[in-house]
């Protein structure tokens, strides 16, 4: 019996009194027995559109002159975003569907948190930059061009990564700083600090204070401030007279505000519930993981005329080689 429970929990290296985990055992998505191939080929269409649609708008951002002002430089950051935060957990998310292989490695767990939270942290600074952008433009138009000047937009990019690396690096230390001795069931399709800091072999009470007093100060000061920008911006645009001028100006703010929900609406749903349920848990997971960068591109285009005639030029400049003739 010993034997077994070492082999389950890929032991190794002896630790003073305990013996560390080399690996993990993803359990995947709950409830979703029967429906891995179909759930393989959903979330295989989400993540390449997810890559190649910010891909082009990246591309099409970098190329198009016009397109190069704060609101599309900020844009371009949320499309590398986009690109990287669904590549940390889906590739083994479908490798784990097809059957290939539900276990992680020690170090590949670690790298999974750290990327995570890394990316999580970005994204919440990020999107309140892009708010603030917004209220700049909407509430300061004669002034815009001073304030978000090429020095404040790249101070305020550089701030929101190196902001995300400090969160996911922090989170990660207090996580992977207590030792992990057996079990190694992940009961999720990636690693994550709640499953991660209950396998641990060590009292947890002090991470799980830290770590949730992080998560929810970044989440809600994010939050708040953005709230806050919005209700300026709903205040100035309820202050002019004309109604295309209220209409134009709600409709530049229209893709960051459906963004916004389809990120904060589903967490907010799920930790505002009294009990847990895995299996919605998942869902929102799977849907902040896959789905919503996979949306973005459509929002930001289908609902920007810019965006779309700039895709157009591109496209259209890439197809021309195929039918020129001399």
């Amino acid at each position: 019996m010993p034997l077994l429970l070492l082999s389950r929990a890929g032991c190794a290296m002896s630790m003073g009194n305990y013996t560390s985990v080399t690996e993990f055992i993803l359990l995947g998505i709950s409830n979703s027995e029967g429906l891995e191939s179909m759930l393989f080929a959903l979330f295989l269409v989400f993540y390449v559109f997810a890559l190649l649609g910010n891909l082009l708008i990246f591309l099409t951002i970098l190329t198009s002159p016009n397109l190069h002002t704060p609101m599309y430089f900020f844009l371009g950051n949320l499309a590398v975003f986009d690109i990287f935060f669904p590549s940390v957990n889906s590739p083994k998310m479908m490798d784990y569907l097809v059957g290939q292989s539900s276990t992680i490695s020690y170090k590949g767990c670690v790298s999974q948190v750290f990327f995570y939270h890394t990316l999580g942290g970005t994204e919440c600074f990020l999107y309140t930059v892009m708010a603030y952008d917004r209220f700049v433009a909407i509430c300061h138009p004669m002034r815009y061009t001073v304030i978000m000047n090429h020095r404040v937009c790249t101070c305020l990019t550089v701030g929101t990564w190196v902001g995300g690396f400090v969160h996911g690096s922090i989170l990660t230390f207090l996580i992977f700083k207590l030792p992990y001795c057996g079990p190694n069931e992940v009961n999720s399709f990636f690693c994550d600090i709640p499953v991660v800091l209950s396998l641990a072999c060590a009292d947890t009470s002090l991470a799980r204070t830290v770590s949730f007093t992080n998560v929810g100060i970044v989440a809600l000061t994010c939050f708040l401030l953005i709230i806050t920008s919005y209700t300026r911006i709903v205040i100035s645009i309820l202050k002019i007279r004309s109604s295309e001028g209220r209409r134009r100006a709600f409709s530049t703010c229209s893709a960051h505000l459906t963004s916004i929900i389809l990120v904060y609406g589903p967490v907010i749903l799920v930790y505002l519930r009294p009990a847990s349920s895995p299996w919605l848990d998942s869902v929102v997971q799977v849907f902040n993981n896959v789905v919503t960068p996979s949306l973005n591109p459509l929002i930001y285009t289908l609902r920007n005329k810019d965006v779309k005639l700039a895709l157009k030029k591109v496209l259209s400049q890439g197809a021309q080689p195929l039918g020129y003739k001399e």
